[in-house]
């Protein structure tokens, strides 16, 4: 295979490179160290395209295709891995189920806000005692009227704080198993929807990691997403695309974790000379540098 970049691939791998560098970089320490959410950083990152970067232009993005994606996934997440996270969640697991399974109306009023950078969207798949198995849903969903009434609890969601818009994962009929599960948009300012907690992390601090609990939540039933039973496909869909942002965030990452080392033993000064110029050091830089490329 050629793995090799169009022309417009490098060039939006390298204005990528510069936003990561300039817009990113500068607040990454900040971020780690309070914990706080880097809103500024967001907002910028939408304005340029960022946070929608495989939606059309006609929605708000940047009308790239997934391989740009995960080139600004990797620079991102090299330079900020709690930013890194953010943009993640808001591409890959809002935008883009939005953009498969959204009516027209539906990305009219959420998909273009989101991939501007002026709304945040996040995932609710993970339960407390179902983890993230899309099957096994506990929280439910009822139909009144023009309605839709949720109850339950979800852990672990990333954006979980700030998000604004949810896609939260109910069972109409758990005697369906997959079959029954029905995803849905859900804002944060409906009644019966509230962030319990926060998870407190070892790092990638600066994204919010919570406990979102439905309590009798109504949704409007023009907010379901796709079919009633199609939650489940809608969710492994989604998770199937995300499962390549979280991959460029890993190795955008790893190189800034290489380049830390190979700058520290450049550094590191041992019996009159930088430990880089000593062979045991040598093999190590070098092995992690071909993992990275491979």
């Amino acid at each position: 295979m050629d793995f090799t970049l169009t022309e417009a691939q490098r060039m939006f791998q390298a204005t990528a490179r510069e936003v990561a560098e300039q817009v990113v970089a500068p607040r990454a320490e900040e971020t780690d160290a309070t914990g706080a959410f880097p809103h500024e950083t967001v907002k910028r990152l939408g304005e340029l395209g960022f946070m929608g970067v495989a939606v059309p232009e006609a929605y708000g993005g940047a009308g790239a295709d997934t391989l740009c994606y995960a080139i600004a996934m990797e620079e991102v997440a090299r330079a900020c891995a709690a930013t890194s996270v953010i943009m993640s969640v808001n591409n890959s697991l809002v935008c883009d189920p939005l953009l498969t399974f959204g009516t027209e109306a539906q990305k009219r009023r959420y998909l273009a806000p989101l991939a501007r950078g002026e709304r945040l969207g996040c995932f609710c798949l993970s339960e407390p005692n179902a983890g993230s198995d899309a099957a096994n849903q506990e929280t439910t969903a009822r139909r009144e009227g023009g309605r839709y009434v949720l109850t339950g609890t979800k852990n672990f969601i990333s954006n979980g704080a700030e998000a604004d818009v949810a896609i939260v994962f109910a069972s109409l009929d758990r005697s369906k198993g997959h079959r029954g599960i029905a995803a849905f948009l859900v804002e944060r300012t409906l009644p019966g929807f509230t962030v319990a907690k926060l998870e407190k992390k070892l790092g990638i601090k600066g994204s919010s990691t919570a406990q979102i609990v439905l309590d009798g939540c109504g949704v409007p039933a023009e907010n379901l997403l796709g079919g009633e039973g199609e939650g489940f496909k809608v969710a492994m869909t989604t998770l199937d695309g995300g499962r390549i942002g979280i991959a460029a965030q890993a190795v955008g990452i790893a190189r800034a974790a290489f380049e830390a080392a190979r700058d520290h033993a450049r550094g590191r000064v041992q019996f009159g000379k930088p430990i880089a110029s000593l062979q045991a050091i040598r093999f190590m830089l070098a092995d992690m540098a071909t993992e990275i490329e491979a």
